[in-house]
């Protein structure tokens, strides 16, 4: 027997639009995709600052962050990955029904899964954000020490290295961190939020 047959949803009063005319905004995701070293999270804190200064309601969810966590069970193989960002993109929608602006950063390297979350949520929540960045330049900045590990065999299935990175076909939002900086990453993406009435 299907114990989801037993499961029903239970229809709160407060609703989504109630939450978000509370915080005075509307709620969304704001999906950071790209390699390793590109720069996901550090333009995200950047965004974040300058929405807490707008007084938007955020939340910050970051890849190292929720693998120490909600996904400490999970490996790096590819059925682990897709696992880690499904629980992402549930957790995202919670907060996103919660009347929040998410910021969430994660390399998510296959579209599908990108697109999965995309659809699972009204129009116009899910803005895709690629921080696009070489290989080369994300090698260089290697903040963590990852692809030096990578080259040497250390680690296993490494986006970009050993396993492969998909890149978005029509993000709302490109983000070249080759050329410009954190500061100016982060404008871009308030100037987008700002000319589609999100702020």
């Amino acid at each position: 027997m299907n114990e989801q047959n037993n499961l029903f949803h239970y229809q709160f009063t407060v609703t989504k639009k109630d939450r978000q005319k509370l915080h005075g905004h509307k709620s969304c995701v704001l999906w950071f995709t790209g390699l390793s070293g590109s720069g996901k999270s550090t333009i995200a804190n950047a965004v974040e600052n300058k929405l807490y200064e707008l007084g938007i309601s955020t939340y910050i969810l970051d890849g190292d962050n929720l693998r120490n966590g909600l996904n400490q069970d999970l490996g790096f193989s590819a059925e682990d990955r897709k696992e880690n960002i499904r629980r992402v993109g549930e957790v995202a929608k919670l907060f996103v029904d919660s009347g929040l602006v998410v910021l969430a950063t994660f390399i998510s390297p296959y579209r599908s899964d990108r697109e999965t979350i995309k659809n699972s949520m009204s129009p116009g929540e899910f803005i895709e954000i690629y921080v696009d960045c070489s290989l080369e330049n994300c090698e260089k900045r290697d903040p963590k020490g990852l692809y030096k590990k990578a080259r040497k065999g250390e680690i296993t299935e490494f986006t970009g290295i050993s396993s492969p990175y998909e890149k978005p076909v029509n993000p709302e939002v490109i983000l070249n961190s080759n050329q410009y900086s954190v500061k100016e990453c982060a404008l871009q993406v308030l100037d987008f939020l700002k000319a589609n009435h999100y702020l």
